[in-house]
């Protein structure tokens, strides 16, 4: 497979910008997701400086709010018709140790929101590009920390954990690509999702005051391997940890749980709109 459009979300940082950087300097058109414009601009100036491909488009969102993810969506199918590759890779982190509970503009816990909600909602406007230009691919970043969903407390309005919260958005990543690549069988689309590396050296991890066990390299090679390797062009549905296929959390696997979630985040994300219109 030859990818020639990528949408990398977080390009500007850590694992994104690493994986944004590489696949320009082979020829693949990016098209780069941030939110700060200055740092987009110093992202795009890189690829430059090292002999890439300029990149396809710059485009602004902040993924905490729903409706900045509805307008990104909208700019992309606009400008970007020819979209193969959707990369989910824009995060938070655990926060700080000991950190209090937040809330995005739209009041929903801001790691579910952010990590979990956004690509949802960004991979479901996007589907109908992705379709015209299959084969394509969506790949999910997510990790091999993973909590269950409370579903009595989703947002964990009670006995806030921030890693909890981290790792229940993580696993709600892995839960929704695999209802997606069923539900994709045989259009030519395939959804994977991974862990690319442990504690890799990233502000994430800086600022959780972890000590990193891993680098991007590491994470990026195995991130690449999912978004052009052609070996996988028809695998789809699978969680790998870095490059080897993997068992995620036991829930991640059970379909009245998948069921519950896919309820949760419509009902999340109608709401939300709702209030936005």
């Amino acid at each position: 497979m030859s990818p020639t459009t990528v949408l990398i979300t977080g390009a500007t940082d850590g694992l994104g910008r690493w994986l944004a950087l590489r696949l320009a300097s082979t020829g693949v058109g990016v098209v780069l997701h941030g939110r700060n414009p200055a740092r987009l601009d110093e992202t795009a100036r890189e690829i430059r400086a090292e002999g890439g491909r300029d990149p396809v488009g710059v485009v602004r969102a902040d993924l905490a709010d729903l409706g900045q993810v509805d307008r990104l969506a909208d700019e992309v199918l606009s400008r970007f018709p020819g979209l193969d590759i959707l990369v989910n890779n824009a995060g938070v982190g655990f926060g700080e140790p000991g950190g209090r509970r937040e809330l995005s503009p739209d009041g929903i816990e801001l790691r579910f929101a952010v990590n979990y909600l956004a690509g949802y909602h960004l991979t479901r406007r996007l589907l109908p590009a992705l379709l015209a230009a299959a084969p394509a691919r969506i790949v999910n970043v997510s990790s091999i920390g993973q909590a269950p969903i409370d579903f009595a407390d989703p947002m964990l309005d009670h006995d806030y954990d921030g890693y909890r919260a981290y790792r229940q958005s993580k696993l709600a990543q892995i839960m929704f690509t695999l209802d997606l690549a069923e539900e994709l069988r045989g259009t030519g689309v395939t959804a994977n999702t991974l862990h690319p590396a442990t504690l890799m050296a990233t502000s994430m991890v800086s600022e959780a005051e972890l000590t990193p066990l891993s680098t991007l390299h590491d994470g990026g090679e195995a991130t690449l391997r999912l978004v052009a390797d052609p070996e996988l062009a028809d695998v789809s549905g699978v969680y790998f940890d870095q490059t080897m296929a993997a068992t995620p959390h036991a829930q991640a696997l059970d379909p009245a749980a998948r069921r519950r979630l896919r309820e949760l985040t419509e009902q999340l994300v109608a709401q939300t709109l709702a209030q936005r219109t």
